[in-house]
């Protein structure tokens, strides 16, 4: 049996869920999300714990029954806690700033970038940092490697748009020998 998905998914305080047949609403107080569930694999509500359970041992019904129980607990902790992801500019002259509800990027183009984040992401700038917060934690990560995606970090210098932490693996970049020299 699938090691993550035998583990049942604890339901914190406020929490309701609605099982149907394809599908299992959560709802809590940072909103509500749906996850699909794959035919075969069937989903309980007890004691505050969802258990998920697959129908046999088929190749696909064990593939997907670890991932539907961890899409399940992702939608819990998205709509009680939230997901977020920290980036940091690095560059003499990058900065981001908020303009409404749209991310503004100066990152060394000639023009500046507005990015218009999607229904329920909010982005929040101060001056070389940009958190990228919501319940939807795949529409969270795919938001923040857009962002990320503008300006990604070159190896030379380290400028660019990079995840809060990550490290980028410098290059020596070119020398000019003794006996490489023009003239």
């Amino acid at each position: 049996m699938s090691r993550i998905g035998k583990n049942p998914v604890n339901l914190p305080e406020g929490i309701k869920v609605k099982i149907e047949k394809d599908c299992t609403k959560v709802k809590g107080p940072n909103g509500e999300l749906e996850v699909a569930i794959h035919s075969g694999i069937s989903v309980s509500h007890t004691d505050n714990k969802l258990i998920v359970e697959r129908s046999s041992d088929e190749r696909k019904q064990r593939s997907i029954h670890g991932t539907i129980r961890q899409l399940l607990a992702n939608a819990v902790t998205g709509v009680s806690e939230g997901f977020s992801k920290e980036l940091e500019l690095i560059g003499v002259g990058y900065q981001a700033s908020n303009q409404g509800n749209r991310l503004q990027l100066q990152i060394g183009f000639s023009h500046d970038i507005l990015f218009e984040p999607p229904e329920g992401i909010s982005i929040t700038a101060n001056r070389t940092e940009i958190k990228v917060s919501g319940i939807d934690k795949q529409v969270v990560g795919e938001v923040a490697a857009k962002i990320r995606s503008f300006r990604k970090p070159e190896p030379y210098k380290g400028k660019g748009i990079r995840y809060k932490g990550e490290y980028v693996r410098s290059k020596q970049g070119k020398t000019v020998g003794v006996g490489d020299q023009q003239v």
